[in-house]
């Protein structure tokens, strides 16, 4: 594993001496694996998809096996997710690093303690003190005390919840509490279903991109983007970066200032409606609140929009006039880009209205919901989640309503970033949690010492991870995804199973036999298949059998290539005109007023802005400008790499080679007003504290703001970062606040 590779050889792929085989583009030979492979093996393939990105791509992944190790991968032909990125190429020394966790550990030493002394133990002492201490609170202080929690990689999911409701506890929580949920949410109260967007079609005319860098987060699909390009699509990118996106795509690039989003959609819909551009049939019959709305984006001209967002003008017009008339257009949002603000939901909300007023919404080419939808969630069933039967039993006992109730009433998944909180007041006493971390929040060592307070926690990962199990009592080695089954893939009606293809290292489990096996151990046993080694498949038969759709385990072994479900009809658009978006079979939208809502019943009722209020940043030179003197520079944190996810394959030398040192961006002009040159160390300085980073030196990033990225141990920039939180949606600031940066 010590192996240096170069760049060159890992990107292109190399092989080892004395190989037979040669790797292709997209592809890379395991140097170590083929030197200790016997070579009168047979040479076998397999087929899986990765996880190295968090598991939402599911990019395929050919593999070469001999002597029962992967010696080589590739990307998967016909598949819909493909090529491979280097994280996916980099999966192998992953999945062979000597520092993988292999065996249960339990700590050894009082919380508290710098060393947890971790001690090997084994799966059945693990799983007997899981169960005697999680019953313990059930019994002594009720089921819904204990907090199941998902974060990354995101396939552990669905058993993990199916194991929080089965045992009492609504408080299931995820990742995406600091990530997807909140942009979703927000089209869910706007349009009564949740979207992303959606990439351009070839009745395509104009793409707006906003605050997102699918070069960066989304590789797999970026050439597609491309391609549409060149077919003559018009792209429009917000984003307060030169990102590759923006040089590779934009036709207008609007450089924002981080956190006035929602007043640059303002000043859209202020030019669209000011000059009769927005689609009167639609705003008419199918939305609510529109006079509301109209009156108010009056004050948001251009040229105040320009003096809160720093965009010309003239191309703030250029823009909003492009993508009210060159229809049908879509868009294309970010999981966090306008997320990660004080005043996220209202800012979002603004830029998402802009579709239903010019009428993109659900029209071909433009902003489309599938006709005929497998009923998926998190990769599984409501049925199999027990989301129906058991969840409405138990949702009164959650424990974020009284600080998010919008967040509450129309979704399942608790908001998990006011852990400190619960668990300062004993609403939480006890954690079940797959591949989470304790550096995602701000204030990190706020939730490592939450974590550390609770009477018992567990975690299962792939590696033991200081900053967030050193807090913990036990941890548990995660299987793989070339040594896991679970879960499915599926690209809208096509699904696709995934076999182990490897023995899992040492005692390694997926997540979704450890979650099965602690169930089983707390007396579930009918419900999670009595554990073993089998039970993993059963799920897995359990998610298909409540599928409704003619499909089995079998008929996907059958095919490899992926086993389509035909749709009933040809696609259908414009469904809020034919009774298909709402529960009811009704024309109309699944909202309260049964309309697109550009003033939100929702947030009305429980007290919140019906409109979406533009707010300055709870931090800025406009609402703190005293503070703004000690802190001029904007900090902007969460941006993707193409070669790190999050906090993840930092430790891995294929990839860290690329960025081995934590790095803070500044523009020139900032470096040179603090006599700053490309290398110098510098303390980057909040009112919460500092931290120490390498300085790097571009034109990239705008004047007046500093981009870094995260999940770096050796200088987590969360802990500096203030936990201000969105009132609706509960969504922190990573975006918006001021900090200074000087030589270390």
């Amino acid at each position: 594993m010590g192996r240096k590779v170069s760049r060159r050889d890992f990107l292109k792929g190399s092989a080892a001496a004395g190989a037979t085989l040669v790797a292709q583009p997209w592809s890379f030979v395991f140097p170590e694996n083929v030197l200790a492979a016997d070579s009168d093996a047979p040479v076998t393939y397999g087929y899986s998809f990765c996880d190295m990105c968090n598991t939402v791509p599911k990019c395929g992944v050919k593999a070469t096996i001999q002597d029962n190790k992967i010696i080589k991968v590739e990307s998967r032909e016909n598949y819909p997710n493909s090529p491979l990125c280097s994280k996916g190429i980099a999966s192998l020394q992953e999945l062979y690093d000597p520092h993988r966790l292999l065996y249960p550990m339990k700590r050894t030493t009082p919380k508290g303690s710098s060393d947890p002394g971790w001690e090997r133990i084994t799966w059945d002492e693990a799983l007997k003190t899981i169960a005697e201490n999680l019953n313990k609170i059930k019994k002594e202080y009720g089921a819904e005390k204990v907090m199941f929690y998902a974060g990354d990689p995101k396939e552990g999911r669905p058993a993990i919840r199916r194991l929080a409701y089965t045992f009492g506890s609504p408080n299931y929580g995820c990742e995406s509490s600091t990530c997807a949920k909140a942009p979703q949410l927000t089209t869910q109260i706007v349009y009564g279903r949740p979207t992303m967007g959606s990439a351009p079609s070839d009745k395509t005319k104009v793409c707006l991109i906003w605050s997102s860098n699918p070069a960066h987060s989304g590789p797999y699909g970026f050439h597609k983007l491309l391609a549409s390009k060149e077919k003559g699509v018009k792209f429009i990118v917000v984003d307060p970066k030169v990102t590759p996106t923006v040089s590779s795509l934009a036709d207008i690039h609007l450089q924002l200032r981080p956190g006035s989003d929602g007043a640059l959609a303002l000043g859209f819909a202020h030019v669209i409606i000011r000059d009769g551009l927005y689609d009167k049939e639609f705003v008419e019959n199918w939305t609510h609140g529109f006079e509301e709305y109209a009156e108010y984006v009056k004050e948001f001209t251009p040229e105040k929009v320009e003096e809160i967002t720093r965009v010309p003008a003239s191309l703030i017009e250029e823009a909003a006039i492009l993508w009210a008339t060159d229809r049908p257009s879509t868009w294309i949002g970010s999981a966090c880009g306008t997320a990660h603000s004080s005043n996220s939901h209202n800012n979002h909300r603004a830029i998402v209205s802009l579709i239903g007023l010019v009428g993109n919404y659900d029209v071909e080419g433009a902003v489309t919901m599938p006709t005929e939808s497998i009923s998926f969630n998190d990769s599984a069933t409501t049925a199999f989640l027990r989301e129906a039967d058991l969840f409405p039993k138990i949702k009164d006992k959650r424990v974020d309503t009284d600080y998010f109730p919008v967040w509450a009433e129309i979704e399942n998944t608790i908001q998990a970033n006011r852990l400190v909180e619960y668990v300062d007041t004993g609403a939480i006493r006890a954690m079940v949690m797959v591949g989470g971390n304790a550096m995602m929040w701000p204030q990190s060592q706020l939730y490592q010492k939450a974590i550390e307070k609770m009477d018992f926690s567990v975690a299962a990962d792939y590696y033991i991870r200081p900053w967030t199990h050193n807090f913990m009592d036990m941890v548990l080695p995660a299987a793989m995804c070339y040594e896991r089954m679970a879960a499915l893939g599926n690209f809208g009606r096509t699904i696709y199973l995934r076999e182990p293809i490897v023995e899992p290292a040492g005692e390694a489990r997926s997540d979704w036999r450890t979650c099965f096996e602690i169930g089983n151990a707390l007396g579930f046993t009918k419900e999670f298949w009595g554990g073993g080694e089998k039970c993993e498949e059963e799920g897995i038969k359990e998610v298909l059998r409540t599928l409704n759709v003619p499909v089995t385990i079998d008929d996907l072994r059958a095919h490899p290539e992926g086993f389509n479900i035909p749709t009933e009809g040809p696609p259908k658009f414009k469904k809020y005109e034919l009774g298909l978006l709402r529960k009811d079979g009704k024309p109309g939208f699944q909202t309260p007023s049964g309309k697109m809502e550009f003033t939100s019943s929702l947030c009305e009722k429980h007290g919140f802005d019906a409109l979406p209020v533009y707010k300055e940043p709870l931090e800025s030179p406009v609402t703190t400008p005293d503070l703004a003197k000690e802190y001029p520079l904007i900090l902007n944190t969460g941006a993707r790499l193409p070669f790190y996810t999050h906090s993840k394959l930092r430790d891995l030398p294929w990839l860290n080679q690329f960025m081995p040192e934590p790095v803070v961006f500044l523009n020139p002009k900032d470096a040179e007003e603090r006599g700053l040159k490309k290398g110098d160390s510098v303390e980057i300085s909040t009112q919460h504290g500092s931290v120490i980073m390498t300085a790097g030196i571009t034109n990239i990033v705008m004047p007046g703001v500093i981009d870094v990225y995260h999940g770096w141990a050796k200088a987590n920039i969360n802990l500096i970062v203030p936990r201000h939180f969105d009132p609706i949606l509960g969504f922190p600031a990573f975006k918006e606040g001021l900090c200074q940066v000087k030589k270390a």
